[in-house]
């Protein structure tokens, strides 16, 4: 390498940031590419691309030095890819499936890209106009700083809610120290001193890389823990059959659930129970109601009779899905009569199927029996 010492190690640590960015860029991506695609989940690219962004300020402090370019352009993109970076990562954030309790309304809301957009554009726009008149070194140079400290106020409280939800306390507090070394090296970029700047930004792009990989990881693992998918990736379907005994079997078959794929037999009674919320769904009347406990009035109408009857079709479901004694009452009854079925808010012994009507089949003999 050419140059001053100090050219040299900016030079090693540009190439540095290049290759070990993209090569992260590449592996959070493949991440997604295998699971986060399937699940419509874009945080993980977004995230991707906060990364490559370090990538490609990387291949400019290589490339610029070599012609020799005004110091001035080299430290405009550095504080542009800066900014996309927080951007980036400030867009990530409504993906995560764990907020904190106050700021999830911010985040959550539609406002929130003009909230993170309207200060990245206030921040780019001065900076590409000092490096087109080649202005001096002013604080527009640190407005990507005041939008870097923005994006670490709502990534740390994010990071440390996602471990922490996830039973992950260590790398909660490795976050902690992480978003506090970030928040030390972008003050210290205020001072003039590049070679301890360049450092302090080995030490925290590298530790920030990791903990993106740490988040992805666990996301995986929960994954794997959860076998019972959300109740719009859920598909009912319902058929009776005479078998060769002269009798009818009732079949049921629910795809989407990692288990038995085919149809399994159910009860009479609990088959009849599973077609009346199906078809309540199906007809836009959802809500069913079951009997209270000690209820005076007996010749009152009830839909259901009391829990229990719940309580059995969904191990029945279990049962047929996973087979017998294959299954857990926490990690496959309880998830699966959590993706099935709704209760009302108020919690008035109203029941309904949560799968949504799309996903649910009744062949037409059912239906015309029905009728």
């Amino acid at each position: 390498m050419n140059g001053t010492p100090e050219q040299q190690i900016l030079t090693f640590y540009g190439t540095w940031q290049m290759a070990v960015s993209f090569f992260s860029f590449l592996g959070l991506m493949a991440i997604w590419w295998h699971l986060g695609r399937k699940q419509g989940d874009f945080g993980q690219v977004w995230l991707a691309l906060s990364i490559l962004s370090w990538s490609v300020s990387g291949a400019f402090e290589v490339i610029l030095p070599m012609f020799d370019v005004n110091p001035v352009y080299i430290e405009g993109f550095r504080s542009i890819f800066s900014l996309f970076n927080s951007l980036f990562i400030l867009l990530s954030l409504p993906w995560f499936k764990y907020l904190p309790e106050r700021a999830a309304p911010i985040i959550k809301s539609g406002y929130w890209k003009y909230i993170v957009g309207l200060p990245f554009i206030f921040s780019l726009l001065p900076t590409i106009s000092r490096m087109l008149s080649g202005g001096k070194y002013t604080f527009v140079s640190e407005l990507d700083v005041y939008y870097a400290v923005l994006t670490l106020i709502f990534l740390g409280f994010v990071l440390w809610e996602s471990f922490v939800k996830r039973r992950l306390k260590m790398l909660a507090w490795l976050s902690l120290i992480c978003v506090i070394t970030t928040f030390a090296a972008q003050v210290y970029k205020m001072l003039d001193n590049d070679i301890n700047l360049t450092l302090l930004s080995a030490i925290f792009k590298t530790t920030l890389i990791m903990l993106f990989f740490a988040l992805a990881l666990s996301w995986v693992k929960e994954l794997s823990d959860n076998v019972i998918p959300p109740s719009a990736a859920i598909f009912l379907s319902l058929e009776r059959k005479k078998n060769p005994r002269d009798k009818f079997d009732h079949l049921v078959t629910l795809t989407g659930i990692p288990g038995k794929t085919e149809p399994f037999l159910l009860s009479q009674a609990l088959f009849n129970l599973l077609l009346t919320f199906a078809g309540n769904r199906k007809d836009g009347k959802d809500w069913l109601v079951i009997k209270p406990k000690n209820d005076p009035h007996t010749d009152k109408d009830y839909d259901i009779r009391d829990h229990n009857e719940i309580r059995r079709l969904n191990q029945a479901l279990t049962e047929g899905i996973f087979g017998k004694n294959q299954w857990s009452k926490e990690k496959h009854e309880l998830p699966l009569k959590s993706a099935l079925f709704d209760l009302s808010e108020n919690r008035n012994r109203k029941i309904r199927l949560a799968i949504p009507p799309e996903n649910i089949f009744i062949s037409e003999e059912l239906t015309s029996a029905d009728s």
